[in-house]
């Protein structure tokens, strides 16, 4: 995967800054010419007539005839009549992002295809430069030692190889840029060029000899590879592309940019081998084979493309600005530090020794399932044996089959999402993981936030969104004793605590050393473990892997048990401590609140339907106990007669309407189970979000405030109270789509894109940040949580297995024995589920099962 935008981009942790693109056109026999950087505007350094750099170049587009189109993967920018007033050029720039294409979508490459139509009456000669410095930036920019080499491969694909030796011993990267030559088109390179007058050809010499000859000599492709760069010097690459172009003809041209960095190297000294090189192998020549196979490729990817675009683009009931917004949030997929890395192949050089070892308890555990004794009569004879070095989890035998009848229903406007090639190749290893919390927030799948932008790889990408839920149900069953200070409270505690999900999967040494977030201690917070258990049954119920929901089930057990210590008064309801312990953590919470309340009676109904689900009867009846207990303690405490307060406090903002009160029941209906509170309730608190968080904030154009006090005063009682969450607003207006406000949802979602995507908003585009004031003031651009408007499409367009499942309450199945309230009881004539799960390979965790 890669971002095609004109800022920069970056892909599975590699920084790239793009090169330049040029046009050279000559007509009438070479008496008419037009050349300029396809950029419009002026470089800083132009005008200097000592300059042997870019600012040499010309700069001759003012961009008033240049328009730029984006629907992620795929942009477009239209150069009209610029800079030759008879020439119509534009360039579609393509990303092999493919939904449910596991491979492809891996491929660190970008292909550029430019449509040349000439309008004049006269043919043209245009020739195209795709340039690029062998630089990733940083320290590295200058340190020298870069080599850049021509080639020539296959099926007339040729270009350059810059091969770019990082500093301080990270691992080296090698780009590839290229171009089909075709019978119409003719690639010629220029291996080396530099951009100060020491070179032996420089950037102003480069455009000089382009404007001359509209090409460079063919024996440039047998000069091998160059010198090493200089301390200091900048080396850069040219290639280029030239064609004829008849009167009132087109003609296309193809360029792609591949980069191959094998090798993916932790601070902490944790090396792996990238998602790619299972296809392609570790050498950095690789690149030869990315730019080959994306120039031959890229039609086929774009076919793949429209069919998963088109559907919703076609969609006459969707906004259009809903459509574009959809895609483009998209773009935090591969540009939030994404790494992908091919979990078979871990590299040589694993761990540093700058943390003392832990010992890891290493037992080869055997473990078999009973009969489910389910409702269908599925046997399962579950066994499998798993180490501290397994990284594959637990595996299913089925010793018969099961036939599970659907009601069906009609359902035009769905679609099927979730591709049966997805469930057939159940076997397939996907890799493993990783995305930013943010660009400002390093922290590897910070799980808070991937409770709501997981709705986008769910519907794409799903066994990547499965391995991650695996990667925190080994966590859950693990422990790291090593001290740690919280800087809020400036109390110490250990960095993992068994029972607790993480707050993430770490920074220096994801998967690890996790819990990187340090500001409070997050084994105490309140969401963490019911946002795993949602997401836990929400995974399971549309993607019906029992496989799945077998291996994960010890950890979603063990969640739940552990949350029984925060039900200070035995009702059923957790309470929150006084402090912030939940997403919003600097927003303090007092006694029971309505967000993590909610997320609770959310998990009990999710953690007893996957319970009746599995064959664990007696924990999905101890569940609906307490779940009702639970639930009339909240609607006691909380409910106001029009919405449920903030809290059960008594302090200022304890009233407060809190714009994502209702995040429970958004997962709940979300995932196919029963409303948690009655129509009028939910609709009513709706409606209140609705008027107040959203319609007094601008009118409706900046999306739903956090908190706001029931006079219509924003709640200024901390700094994310008085924000506009834009991942959260997406959110409330799935739930509100849930509920059948189809209207009020898009208005409270289409405040994001004013504020955020339109012209008239803050110019936020590619870089939504996690929210912003009222003074439209932003913090943490490019972040995670805005991949929540996945979940409005989810809900618009449900996966097959949530339109299919029976309408009846799920809780309506579960029949409740006597002396079932106790979460963490024995369990009895229930099927033994596996009680320990392989730990982390190299790993400072201890698994305590």
């Amino acid at each position: 995967m890669v971002l095609c935008q004109g800022r920069g981009f970056s892909w599975k942790g590699v920084a790239v800054y793009p090169g330049v693109s040029e046009i050279f056109i000559s007509r009438d026999g070479g008496n008419k010419k037009y050349a300029s950087v396809l950029a419009p505007g002026q470089h800083e350094g132009l005008g200097k007539t000592s300059d042997e750099g870019i600012s040499s170049w010309g700069w001759n587009l003012n961009g008033q005839h240049s328009t730029y189109h984006a629907l992620f993967p795929r942009a477009w920018t239209i150069y009209d009549g610029e800079p030759d007033p008879d020439l119509k050029v534009s360039c579609r720039q393509i990303s092999p992002f493919v939904p449910h294409d596991y491979r492809d979508s891996s491929l660190p490459t970008a292909v550029f295809v430019y449509t040349l139509v000439n309008t004049g009456k006269e043919r043209a000669k245009v020739s195209l430069l795709f340039t690029w410095a062998n630089s990733i930036g940083g320290i590295s920019h200058l340190s020298g030692d870069h080599v850049n080499e021509p080639f020539i491969g296959e099926d007339g694909v040729s270009g350059v190889l810059l091969h770019h030796k990082t500093a301080k011993g990270n691992p080296p990267v090698t780009f590839a840029v290229a171009a089909s030559e075709t019978q119409n088109v003719n690639v010629t390179v220029l291996p080396c060029f530099g951009l100060t007058e020491g070179s032996f050809i420089t950037a102003r010499k480069m455009w000089g000899k382009m404007m001359q000859d509209g090409q460079f000599d063919r024996e440039n492709f047998n000069i091998g590879p160059s010198m090493p760069s200089s301390p200091g010097e900048t080396l850069c690459a040219a290639v280029s592309a030239s064609a004829w172009v008849e009167p009132h003809g087109k003609c296309t041209i193809a360029f792609a940019l591949a980069w191959s960095s094998p090798k993916i190297k932790f601070s902490k000294g944790s090396s792996y081998h990238r998602r790619y090189t299972k296809f392609y192998g570790i050498s950095e020549r690789a690149a030869v084979d990315l730019v080959h196979d994306a120039l031959t490729n890229y039609k086929h990817w774009e076919e793949e493309i429209e069919k998963w675009q088109s559907p919703i683009l076609e969609d006459i009931r969707l906004p259009e600005w809903y459509k574009f917004t959809l895609f483009n949030e998209l773009y935090f997929l591969v540009a939030g530090g994404t790494v992908w890395i091919d979990s078979s192949s871990p590299s040589a050089d694993v761990k540093s020794d700058q943390d003392p070892p832990i010992k890891v308890e290493s037992k080869n555990i055997k473990v078999t399932e009973a009969e489910m004794n389910c409702r269908h009569s599925t046997g399962f004879e579950h066994t499998s044996t798993s180490g501290c070095n397994s990284s594959t989890g637990v595996g299913l035998k089925q010793n018969g089959s099961s036939t599970i009848p659907r009601k069906k229903r009609s359902c035009k406007h769905f679609s099927h999402h979730l591709k049966t090639e997805d469930q057939l190749d159940g076997n397939e290893d996907v890799g493993r993981f990783l995305y930013l919390e943010g660009v400002e927030y390093i922290m590897w799948c910070t799980y808070d936030v991937h409770f709501y932008a997981s709705f986008a790889l769910l519907e794409l990408f799903p066994k990547i969104e499965l391995n991650i839920q695996r990667d925190f149900a080994k966590a859950v069953l693990s422990e790291d004793g090593r001290k740690v200070k919280f800087l809020a409270e400036g109390n110490y505690g250990i960095r993992k605590v068994r029972g607790a999900v993480p707050h993430d999967l770490g920074t220096h040494d994801p998967w690890n050393e996790m819990n990187a977030y340090n500001i409070h201690d997050t084994s105490k917070w309140k969401d963490l473990n019911s946002k795993f258990v949602l997401q836990v049954y929400r995974d399971f119920a549309a993607t019906g892997d029992m496989a799945f929901g077998i291996e994960v089930w010890p950890a979603v057990r063990t969640a739940m048990e552990y949350m029984e210590q925060f039900d200070r008064d035995d009702d059923g309801l957790i309470e929150n401590d006084g402090f912030p312990d939940q997403t919003y953590d600097a927003w303090t919470v007092h006694g029971v609140s309505a967000y993590c309340g909610c997320l609770w009676l959310a998990a009990l109904q999710a953690a007893a339907a996957m319970a009746q689900r599995l064959g664990d009867k007696f924990f999905a009846e101890t569940c609906k106990t307490k779940f009702f207990s639970a639930k009339s303690a909240f609607e006691k405490k909380l409910w106001n007669g029009s919405y449920f307060n903030y809290d059960s406090g008594s302090s200022s903002n304890s009233k407060s309407i809190q714009a994502d009160q209702l995040a429970g029941q958004w997962y709940t209906s979300s995932s196919g189970l029963g409303p948690i509170f009655d129509e009028f309730k939910t609709r009513s608190s709706l409606q209140k979000i609705f008027d107040f968080n959203v319609m007094k904030v601008k009118g409706g154009r900046m999306g739903a405030v956090n908190g706001m006090h029931p006079n219509g005063k924003v709640d200024e009682s901390c700094m994310q109270s008085r924000e506009v969450w834009t991942g959260v607003t997406y959110a409330v207006a799935a739930n509100m789509l849930l509920a059948g406000m189809e209207e009020e949802a898009f208005t409270t979602a289409e405040g994001i894109f004013i504020a955020g995507w339109s012209e008239e908003g803050f110019g936020y585009w590619f870089q939504t940040p996690e929210g912003w004031t009222t003074n439209g003031h932003y913090r943490s651009l490019i972040y995670m949580r805005p991949l929540a408007i996945w979940s409005m499409q989810w809900v618009l367009s449900p996966p097959k297995a949530i339109i299919e499942a029976p309408k009846i309450n799920m809780m309506d199945r579960i029949v409740i024995s006597p002396a079932t309230f106790s979460l963490s009881l024995p369990e009895t004539r229930v099927r033994k589920i596996a009680n320990k799960t392989a730990c982390f390979g190299n790993s400072s965790l201890q698994c305590t099962c």
